[in-house]
């Protein structure tokens, strides 16, 4: 290989670099597994589905006979794994064992969404088709014979009882369709009960340096940003973005962690959105890191955010 195909133009180590000739090395990473038809430690099961020719996600589905009530109908919750809108994978490793700890504890069915990465995909395809992704969830309470319906979300899920969520990037991507969702209707008349921000990848100047890696990770992923990290797609509290007012949902759940740079935007997030006549809980871990529970969840403090993420899905369903 020449010497200058090596050359690196964009260095955001330690989670993706891209070369020169285009080639993109994303170095934070994690495998790709199959889903399992039962889950050893946990009995769930998983699949992937099609929602269209280019949007794939993997559906959770918790072990049935551990539900005790006959035909009970579960909670739904549509998550958006995190990576900086350019790496990870809800194929991934990390995303499955996550997920299955999730949904056992929830004993919801949990639908998680491959969205498009940056840069082989352009920042605002990720909004569109995370929306696209949401309202194919919802479009199952439709009698239409053009949709290819999902046996498990027909079958097991109750669309009464629907969420959005995810950590990091993906707690953006949630906050954005949940702000949509109250301007714009779901189909179906579906209404989300409940919004699950964990670690949001929110910025602001006031907040952020601009040097940091998550500001130029943003620089990276969106380089038209309109004022750097006060563009309204990262900083949900600048003057131009919609007001909080609007977000479509009932309730939210925001989870910080005290050794996070995305801490304090986080709680001040929750705080607005508190103002704005919304009921929020705030879930805020000492001595840990940005999105721990999943890089490490048998430790005794991931095992207790999952259960109070779970814990908000099944009181939010009462």
């Amino acid at each position: 290989m020449d010497s200058c195909d090596n050359e690196v133009l964009i260095d955001l180590s330690p989670v993706i670099r891209v070369f020169k000739d285009g080639r993109i090395e994303r170095i934070f990473r994690s495998p790709h597994v199959p889903p399992s038809p039962e889950d050893s430690a946990t009995g769930v099961s998983s699949k992937d589905v099609t929602i269209s020719l280019d949007l794939k996600a993997r559906i959770f589905l918790p072990k049935l006979s551990r539900i005790t009530a006959n035909n009970q109908k579960l909670p739904i919750l549509v998550y958006f794994h995190g990576g900086g809108f350019c790496v990870g994978s809800t194929f991934s490793f990390l995303s499955q064992r996550y997920l299955n700890l999730l949904c056992s504890e929830s004993t919801a069915i949990i639908l998680s969404v491959e969205y498009p990465l940056v840069p082989e995909h352009p920042f605002s395809a990720i909004f569109e088709d995370s929306w696209k992704a949401l309202q194919w969830v919802a479009s199952h309470v439709l009698e239409n014979p053009k949709i290819e319906k999902e046996p498990w979300l027909i079958d097991h899920g109750d669309f009464k009882k629907f969420f959005v969520g995810g950590d990091s990037a993906g707690g953006n991507i949630a906050h954005h369709l949940v702000l949509r969702a109250g301007i714009e209707e779901l189909n179906g008349k579906v209404k989300i009960l409940g919004g699950i921000l964990s670690f949001p990848y929110f910025l602001s100047s006031s907040e952020n340096r601009g040097d940091s890696l998550l500001s130029k990770i943003w620089v990276f992923v969106n380089p038209s940003s309109e004022n750097g990290i006060d563009d309204p797609k990262i900083n949900p509290l600048v003057e131009k973005a919609s007001r909080l007012a609007e977000l479509g949902c009932l309730k939210m759940l925001v989870c910080v962690a005290e050794k996070d740079e995305l801490r304090n935007l986080g709680i001040c997030y929750a705080e607005a959105v508190e103002k704005s006549g919304k009921l929020v809980e705030v879930v805020d871990i000492e001595g840990e890191g940005h999105c721990f529970q999943i890089l490490n969840p048998e430790s005794d403090k991931a095992k207790n955010l999952i259960k109070c993420i779970a814990d908000f899905i099944k009181l939010s369903s009462v």
